[in-house]
């Protein structure tokens, strides 16, 4: 694992955030005391272009993309999110884009998607990577990984320094966890500057790949798959994000579908801000777990859902 935590550095996550600068929404950490009481700050990423924090991983690896790289054009794998983000940055530079999705993704992120020029390919989420890899060495695409690439990685460490900009006493920094190319990049920004502050990851408890990964010791596939927050249920999990997860994460936490969506309802209701089950995860430990450290920032990675899905829980 020290192999993989020495693939990513502060400097890196730095030199990110003046590439992508020109690119990218500085989002704002606002109050978050609506919501859940004093000391609890908000890290917008919802607010972000394309709704979610995907968007400055993606625009940093392709900015770094060689001039035959370019040419290929590029392919990624993504609930929606990463897709829509690695669109939009493809779009900047003009080149061809791929995006693998599975096929319960949002109809929203899948219109969003297709706006952008990219091409879309719907697949099982069982046959998520296979059907990635036969239509890369097919058409002979450069991949993008959603969160297996450090390019990727630093871009969305960017956050992290950003919330030590905006909360330079923060203790405490809460993030939702997929793949962990979020939690990575925050990581290593903040602890690299402040190894005091506490860095807590929190996976939906039905889609515990990261946990359970940490558990075993090496990658494993998750036991379950099946969670409401689909942009965290990554199919599988990577010695990268894994050893930097080891390194710098002080604390993995599982929370449930019920409590995601209570999260999600009081963001919307009390806090005013539209956010995905996936964007509510976070807020869902704390509100959990009163008891964690603060000031804590919350981060809310992404807004985008469907409004139908938005009524049916708000009406619960």
């Amino acid at each position: 694992m020290a192999v993989e935590a020495e693939l990513l550095s502060l400097a890196d996550v730095r030199a990110a955030a003046d590439r992508i600068r020109p690119h990218i929404v500085a989002t704002p950490t606002i109050s978050g005391e609506a919501v859940a009481g004093t000391g609890v700050w908000l890290k917008a990423e919802n607010l972000q272009r394309t709704g979610s924090f995907k968007l400055r991983g993606a625009v940093n690896a392709v900015l770094q993309l060689s001039v035959e790289q370019r040419r290929r054009g590029v392919i990624t794998l993504s609930a929606g999110n990463h897709g829509l983000a690695l669109a939009y940055a493809a779009q900047i530079i003009g080149i061809p884009c791929l995006v693998v999705v599975r096929e319960d993704a949002p109809l929203s992120k899948l219109e969003a998607i297709r706006r952008l020029g990219a091409e879309i390919v719907l697949t099982p989420i069982a046959r998520w990577q296979e059907r990635l890899e036969a239509e890369q060495r097919e058409r002979n695409l450069h991949l993008v990984h959603p969160f297996d690439d450090p390019a990727v990685a630093a871009g969305q460490g960017t956050v992290g320094l950003e919330i030590l900009e905006v909360v330079p006493d923060v203790r405490s920094v809460v993030v939702p966890v997929g793949g962990g190319g979020l939690i990575s990049g925050i990581a290593v920004a903040v602890k690299q500057q402040r190894p005091d502050v506490r860095i807590i990851g929190v996976e939906p408890e039905q889609a515990p790949g990261v946990t359970e990964s940490l558990a075993a010791g090496h990658p494993v596939a998750p036991s379950r798959l099946d969670t409401v927050a689909d942009g965290l249920a990554a199919p599988y999990t990577r010695p990268l994000t894994l050893g930097l997860i080891r390194r710098y994460v002080d604390e993995m936490r599982t929370i449930s579908d019920a409590v995601i969506i209570e999260a999600l309802t009081a963001i919307v209701l009390r806090g005013k801000l539209v956010v995905e089950p996936a964007g509510s995860a976070a807020m869902a430990a704390l509100l959990a777990d009163p008891a964690i450290e603060r000031p804590a920032v919350v981060v809310l990675s992404g807004g985008n859902l469907d409004g139908q899905r938005l009524g049916a829980w708000l009406g619960k």
